[in-house]
């Protein structure tokens, strides 16, 4: 099967990419490699995946470790890069992981998120829509349940309250895809991911923040007094749910939205714990009030994803924690 990966060296993305090429799929992987966070990670992502070098816009790059995998910098906001790219590859599926990310960021740069999340967005759709792709499974966030009150969060609970720009323009692809579904058949299947965590995140999340703070002997930023929960899911859960959406296409319907996330969500005060004991030290600690944007609590119902998708997690967070700080202390992290 070929598939088109977006956000390819992304944290979630570079891991899927793993188990697909792992697996045997032929991966086409494109990613603008933007500045959002440190790029060292992105590269290092990459390198992880075969492909290394001074990256030039549009240019193919094959992998050195995996025949089945080819890297193409490209920001999915170019309406004439991703139709031609669409025209030339002839994917099956499609996965779209690229999106401008952070919640906090969305309130200081918005414009960002309107090209990245929004135009980018509806570029994959015409692809899709144009180029008879069986099935396009998108990245959602469980930002969208904004002021929602009732948990564990369901699939079919209200949507109407984001509280960021990021979230909004998450709720929006989630019907843009309904629309296209609806008017042009192709299978949609939206993820709203959970909080995720574990080697090669990202360095505005709070596992990599607290990591560094701790190491560099720096209080740590506790928003809401430590007052939040969390789902937090680790990435390889994630990744296998993803693949699980993928290979299971909606049947009698063309448009489907799965919760991804552990359903065991944690007190963020014994989430900093459990990753003080990984580390092993005790962070110095600054309690602040909420910031803007954020909400006091997430948790997943994934239900319906385990029963239509056969998804099922299998770290807890103490396993999880202690792989993500072996990868933090190591040489591989290069931002150790």
């Amino acid at each position: 099967m070929k598939i088109l990966l977006t956000g390819a060296a992304g944290f979630i993305g570079f891991k899927i990419a793993q188990l697909l090429l792992t697996r045997g799929d032929e991966v086409v992987g494109i990613d603008n490699l933007n500045e959002y966070y440190d790029i060292r990670l992105k590269h290092g992502r990459l390198k992880e995946l075969g492909v290394k070098g001074h990256f030039a816009f549009n240019n193919v790059y094959q992998s050195s470790i995996y025949e089945n995998f080819r890297f193409i910098p490209m920001d999915i906001s170019h309406k004439e890069s991703i139709d031609h790219l669409f025209t030339q590859e002839k994917f099956h599926k499609v996965i779209n992981l690229a999106a401008q990310a952070g919640v906090r960021y969305s309130i200081t740069n918005p414009y960002q998120y309107m090209e990245s999340n929004m135009v980018g967005f509806l570029n994959i759709l015409e692809g899709c829509r144009n180029h008879q792709i069986s099935h396009l499974v998108y990245a959602s966030s469980s930002s969208v349940y904004g002021l929602n009150k009732q948990v564990p969060y369901k699939e079919s609970a209200l949507v109407d309250t984001p509280v960021s720009l990021y979230a909004a323009t998450k709720k929006s692809n989630e019907l843009m895809a309904h629309a296209y579904s609806h008017l042009y058949g192709f299978k949609t299947t939206g993820l709203r991911y959970f909080t995720v965590y574990g080697p090669w995140g990202r360095p505005d999340m709070s596992p990599m923040l607290f990591a560094s703070a701790i190491a560099q002997n720096k209080p740590i930023k506790i928003f809401n007094n430590g007052d939040m929960i969390r789902d937090f899911t680790y990435i390889d859960d994630i990744a296998m749910g993803t693949i699980c959406a993928l290979d299971h296409e909606p049947t009698e319907v063309n448009y489907k939205v799965y919760n991804i996330g552990c359903s065991h969500p944690v007190n963020l005060m014994d989430f900093i714990k459990e990753l003080e004991n990984a580390y092993g030290a005790i962070a110095k600690k600054e309690f602040l009030p909420m910031q803007a944007g954020d909400v006091y609590q997430t948790n997943a119902d994934t239900t319906l994803l385990e029963k239509e998708c056969g998804y099922k997690p299998h770290w807890n967070l103490k396993d999880g924690m202690a792989k993500f700080m072996e990868w933090y202390k190591s040489d591989l992290n290069p931002l150790r």
